[in-house]
């Protein structure tokens, strides 16, 4: 399994270098999760597949792309027959509609969990404004029926 994250890592670092041109503008979320499961198939071949997520956030624009990594390694008793990997960062809306300052934070749901009913890939945005007291959180959910639910909202300073 070590040996499965470590590829893991690396292939995630491949993914996420190409076109960060203006570096300065873009930071890496700090809590990456992973998830990994296993299971059976028929000829007693076992096969581990290893999920991770992170987000690269744009402090300048507050656009950001919610990006995964993953790896599927298939085996029997003596050997690794098969591995798969696959890696891609979808662009996501701007959080707020002006440019300023921002800083930000990630978190995914991770099954089985109360937070992904219909699936996984639930996850919650937090994101502020540097130059003024401005939060926002957003949080997604898969639908279950193939989209996503996304709502923002502003919090209140008591």
């Amino acid at each position: 399994m070590r040996a499965i994250v470590k590829s893991l890592l690396v292939v995630g670092a491949v993914v996420l270098a190409p076109g960060l041109a203006a570096a300065d503008d873009y930071k890496l979320s700090n809590n990456q999760r992973i998830s990994c499961g296993r299971g059976l198939s028929a000829g007693k071949l076992s096969t581990a597949t290893c999920r991770s997520y992170a987000y690269l956030f744009n402090t300048r624009t507050s656009e950001y792309f919610r990006c995964s990594v993953s790896l599927s390694m298939t085996r029997d008793a003596k050997e690794v027959i098969n591995v798969q990997s696959d890696g891609a960062c979808v662009k996501k809306p701007r959080v707020f509609d002006t440019d300023s300052t921002y800083s930000f934070d990630a978190t995914e749901t991770e099954p089985p969990n109360t937070n992904s009913f219909f699936g996984n890939g639930g996850f919650a945005m937090w994101v502020s404004d540097n130059t003024q007291q401005k939060v926002r959180g957003c949080v997604t959910i898969p639908s279950g029926l193939g989209s996503d639910v996304s709502r923002c909202i502003d919090m209140k300073f008591e």
